[in-house]
């Protein structure tokens, strides 16, 4: 499987060992040595997994995607490119010039995701075209970042868009579709979330989230901010994300 990210994490498990001990003997009264079997909670430690997405999964997120913000539109909630437009004609919070730079990126991020659109729906694809579509892919991951970080002096203002609903659907359908765990190294690699579609997986979710799950608990918040770090993040390293994970671990995120 090939992988985003992977880290450890200890879970306290009851663990059965076999120890020696010296006893009297009964009969002979002599000490001798015996082995017993002992239970004890110990720490121990299990893999979580980020899979990286293929080509399907990155296309059924896109329409994930596109359907979530569709809904949002409908509800009457504003993309963030319509309200970086409202406060470019009218003013308030957003500065003229960065409302209008926001715009601007809007606008070619909508013009990447055509252009991905199109190339990605043709039946055949050359050599090429898969060059083209991996570029896209990269331009729009960029384009997002720099979106975001121009965002973050206006997170108040931006966090209700129909964008960020979507982008959080988007990121929840990668958490439920991407995470895995592994207990031990010779055994299998086995979901979080092991339904036949990503909506029954998303109702997984909401029903660990309730209920509980062992591992998932412990890992979770990581996870979901390893995977907004991935998505937001345009050719990131492993030394970003070990950077990150240090930082959670931390406390400073």
């Amino acid at each position: 499987m090939k992988e985003i990210y992977s880290f450890s994490i200890d879970v306290e498990r009851d663990v059965t060992e076999t120890v020696t001990k010296k006893r009297k003997n009964k009969e002979s009264g002599k000490m001798e040595e015996v082995s017993v079997e002992e239970t004890s909670k110990k720490p121990v430690p299990i893999r979580v997994i980020v899979k990286e997405p293929n080509r399907k999964d990155l296309e059924e997120a896109d329409i994930e995607y596109s359907i979530e913000m569709s809904k949002c539109i409908k509800r009457g909630i504003l993309t963030k490119a319509m309200l970086a437009k409202k406060y470019s004609d009218t003013g308030g919070l957003l500065t003229e010039e960065d409302a209008k730079v926001l715009t601007r990126r809007y606008s070619e991020l909508g013009d990447l995701q055509n252009k991905y659109t199109r190339l990605n729906s043709k039946p055949k694809k050359e050599k090429s075209d898969e060059k083209k579509i991996s570029d896209l892919l990269g331009e729009m991951a960029s384009k997002r970042r720099d979106i975001v970080d121009m965002e973050t002096s206006y997170s108040s203002l931006f966090n209700h868009t129909a964008d960020s609903k979507a982008q959080s659907k988007v990121i929840l359908w990668y958490l439920v579709n991407l995470s895995y765990y592994q207990e031990n190294e010779s055994d299998d690699i086995l979901p979080f979330f092991n339904a036949e579609d990503s909506i029954d997986k998303i109702d997984q979710y909401y029903d660990i989230d309730e209920n509980g799950h062992e591992v998932f608990d412990l890992v979770k918040d990581k996870l979901s901010a390893i995977l907004s770090f991935w998505y937001f993040s345009a050719n990131a390293t492993k030394e970003d994300f070990d950077s990150l994970n240090e930082d959670i671990d931390s406390g400073n995120v």
